[in-house]
């Protein structure tokens, strides 16, 4: 589980994010670390019960992501990121930007799984199997389970104009104009607390695995 302190460590950071804070309280942030770090751990094993490209020996450190920013070309120069991110699950078994990710901020926690953004070949292959294959996209997306759980896939972002070869009465073109093909869930901080969360959380992904193979076998 996510512990309170953890949280608190967070919070503190998106107030103080600056060097000399961070440098101050670089014990805190190990320890905020160290419980992620577990966590990851905790949730491969259960991921790895309901999805055959998650392996339960993978290190969790290679998973959660870094807190140092990328400053050289954004104009945001605070030089942490107030959240943890836990992505690469299946190291890369999954094409690239295909796969699982958890978001850890108070308040602002969520679940996701898909393809963020595709650019490229990559959104091309993804549109072309919709046009070729749409029925087994809406198959997942439209099961009530998954539409409890992440709402209605068809309501992200969307090209605002119809994409090069496709016509605009295409019976699929609220899919094909989609920018990105993502599946997403918030979660509590009370939530985040519970013992049993890292089966919670793999249950909700063991939901995104069709989609995740539906994007797999449009990429690779």
């Amino acid at each position: 589980m996510i512990e309170q302190k953890t949280l608190d460590y967070i919070a503190d950071l998106k107030a103080n994010n600056d060097r000399e804070w961070f440098l101050k309280n670089k014990d805190a942030y190990t320890a905020a670390q160290d419980n992620i770090i577990a966590f990851t751990g905790e949730l491969l094993k259960e991921l790895s019960k309901v999805d055959p490209y998650i392996s339960a020996d993978t290190d969790p450190k290679k998973c959660v992501m870094r807190i140092y920013r990328d400053i050289r070309f954004s104009k945001d120069k605070t030089p942490y990121k107030h959240w943890f991110g836990i992505h690469k699950l299946s190291q890369g078994k999954y094409a690239l930007e295909n796969g699982y990710y958890l978001h850890i901020e108070p308040g602002h926690t969520f679940i996701a799984g898909g393809c963020w953004w595709p650019q490229g070949d990559q959104l091309k292959a993804i549109r072309q199997e919709i046009d070729y294959n749409a029925d087994d996209l809406k198959a997942i997306i439209d099961a009530p389970k998954f539409k409890e759980l992440f709402g209605d896939f068809r309501a992200q972002e969307q090209l605002k104009t119809i994409p090069n070869g496709y016509e605009a009465d295409n019976e699929n073109i609220d899919l094909i104009k989609l920018k990105s093909f993502v599946a997403s869930h918030k979660l509590t901080d009370a939530e985040l607390k519970q013992k049993d969360v890292a089966v919670r959380i793999a249950t909700i992904f063991k939901e995104i695995q069709p989609l995740l193979v539906f994007l797999q076998n449009a990429i690779a």
